[in-house]
């Protein structure tokens, strides 16, 4: 077998057109890196001067009332992914500017699509288009040819009365074609390593690592079933449409339709909606601006009875501070209610999405190619989380200077100097690691590890009624 693979490289290598091919093909793959990686260190480089800018803006207030800049908030930026330079995924659709503001979480506007030319939102040359459209499209063309070649010219019944296994031949030729996707796997990932030497990490080399097995389990599925159908057909010409026909529904019809299908399945509500439901529920808690509000009006009178006096002036706080932190407080369990409904909503979409790996493992693919290289809505609302989480400490920490810093309740013209403000930190985003996630993806490669086992099984039955001779 091994002989078999040796010969069918010698002659790939020999041919002009594949030389050609190959050599082409890959310097299309090297700009795109090249393009992938200079457009991520531009967004980093706008990122950070606009990241710069808007904290420059906060510590530069000289005095300000903590709840007044707590209205006036501030932005967080969402960083550029080194790792999207091969899958950007939803990146590019999501947003990436979020307002932090006081009494309410707010959605991530400005997306990179929405500021795109009409022509560029087909998709921009990413590794990803590559990986995932035109190598399996390679690869079914020279798996088919490997073996209608041998069928033409005779050779393949010389094999077998030379005493070659329809099996090893099978094998033979899916594997010397499956190498030559595993080669331009590899020239990839190469120079992927290379323009971002400095930047690796253990996080990134693991996914990486892990982008570099999906993507080789899918190519031997693509090159196993298209030697398989070339033997197995007489009609070369059914066997290749079989195969085509299979990648068109794999690559557009089947993720779409099971898309479109998950969606209404699990359905999120219309923004209206989610607006009018979130607004209902507020409006049933305490108003931290409305002190004769009667929830108001409860929390005032407990928290005299607590500290024992009989009027806000007598208290060793400023009420207006807490009453303030007691509206965040149940505006937080609002949002937590709303948009935690959309993330397990998202979460069933997502799981829905997945079991269509059982049918195509082009779906699998995709999940993990974007997972892996965490682009995918699951770290997206990773990152949600994060900024939300220190919106609330921010908020918090402002209040807590109004209850705690020495003002009276009703004195709103009191302020805090500069030196407060420069206190309050900064986001900083943590990358979510590829441990705390990877159980996401489990069922994804599962099932190309199904695929993979289920080629294999087809081969080896089904070689017993193939007629080469």
């Amino acid at each position: 077998m091994f002989q078999i693979i040796k010969n069918e490289w010698r002659f790939l290598v020999r041919s002009r057109i594949f030389l050609g091919i190959t050599i082409a093909f890959s310097a299309i793959m090297l700009l795109s890196i090249f393009l992938g990686n200079y457009q991520i260190k531009k967004q980093e480089q706008t990122y950070q001067n606009a990241k710069d800018h808007v904290r420059q803006q906060w510590v530069s207030i000289d005095e300000m009332n903590p709840h007044s800049a707590a209205h006036y908030g501030t932005y967080v930026f969402k960083p550029s992914n080194l790792l999207s330079s091969l899958d950007e995924g939803v990146n590019s659709v999501t947003g990436n500017v979020l307002r932090v503001e006081g009494h309410v979480q707010n959605e991530i506007i400005h997306s990179e699509a929405s500021q795109m030319q009409a022509v560029s939102r087909f998709g921009k040359l990413k590794p990803s288009l590559l990986l995932q459209y035109i190598v399996p499209l390679l690869l079914i063309f020279l798996a088919f040819n490997s073996v209608s070649n041998e069928k033409q010219s005779g050779r393949l019944k010389l094999l077998v009365l030379q005493g070659a296994k329809p099996i090893q031949l099978i094998f033979a030729k899916t594997l010397s074609v499956w190498l030559y996707g595993i080669l331009l796997l590899t020239f990839i990932m190469t120079a992927y390593a290379l323009f971002n030497s400095q930047n690796l990490s253990t996080d990134i080399v693991i996914r990486t690592g892990l982008f570099f097995s999906t993507y080789s389990l899918y190519y031997f599925i693509i090159c196993g079933l298209t030697v398989f159908f070339s033997a197995r057909w007489q009609n070369a010409t059914v066997a290749l449409t079989s195969m085509l026909g299979i990648w068109i529904i794999w690559t557009m019809f089947i993720p779409n339709i099971l898309m479109s299908s998950a969606e209404k399945w699990h359905a999120l509500p219309s923004r209206n909606e989610f607006q009018s439901a979130m607004t209902e529920d507020r409006s049933k808690g305490l108003d931290g601006h409305n002190p004769t509000d009667k929830r108001s009006i409860e929390l005032k009178e407990k928290v005299l009875k607590e500290y024992g006096v009989d009027s806000v002036s007598q208290l060793p706080l400023n009420f207006d501070g807490m009453r303030m932190q007691a509206d965040e407080d149940y505006g937080n369990s609002v949002w937590d209610k709303h948009f935690g409904n959309n993330r397990a909503i998202l979460k069933q979409q997502k799981q829905s999405f997945q079991l269509g790996g059982i049918v195509n493992p082009f779906i699998s693919l995709q999940n993990t190619s974007m997972g892996f290289m965490a682009s995918d809505n699951l770290h997206h609302q990773a990152f949600l989380l994060q900024v939300e989480n220190y919106r609330r400490v921010f908020i918090k920490m402002l209040n807590d200077k109004q209850i705690f810093g020495g003002s009276k309740t009703g004195n709103w013209s009191w302020k805090e100097d500069n030196a407060f403000f420069k206190s309050v930190p900064d986001f900083e985003y943590k990358p979510t690691q590829i441990s705390e996630v990877l159980s996401n993806y489990m069922l994804d490669i599962l099932l190309m590890i199904l695929w993979s086992i289920l080629v294999i099984i087809l081969i080896v039955y089904g070689t017993k009624k193939i007629k080469i001779i």
